[in-house]
């Protein structure tokens, strides 16, 4: 039984991955909004917007997804949000999480 808990979820980290692949070039092209808040290379000039560059893909898009559906809540982001497709969000988590970060792997340095 535990070796069938880590296969499926192994298979469901594979598919997640697979799930949020986008075109980091498309995603580049499709910032211009983002770079408002988030700054011209995914970090924000200031700490009342996060950065969001180096963030995992998997992790840019389901944030996406979830201000999109109503799972988060944020003024701001569920505006943005709602005028994205699926190809978009997953183009700009392929971009932002392809840029470096503060810290790689959040850790400092």
């Amino acid at each position: 039984m535990k070796h069938l808990i880590i296969v499926l979820i192994v298979q469901i980290a594979f598919t997640a991955t697979a799930l949020a692949a986008g075109n980091a070039l498309a995603g580049k092209e499709k910032s211009a909004t983002c770079v408002a808040c988030h700054g011209e290379n995914g970090m924000s000039a200031t700490p009342m917007f996060p950065n969001i560059a180096g963030q995992y893909e998997d992790y840019i898009y389901h944030a996406l997804t979830s201000y999109k559906n109503g799972g988060r809540n944020n003024a701001i982001m569920t505006g943005i949000s709602a005028a994205l497709s699926d190809e978009d969000m997953k183009d700009l988590a392929a971009y932002y999480s392809s840029l470096d970060g503060l810290h790689p792997f959040g850790l400092p340095e």
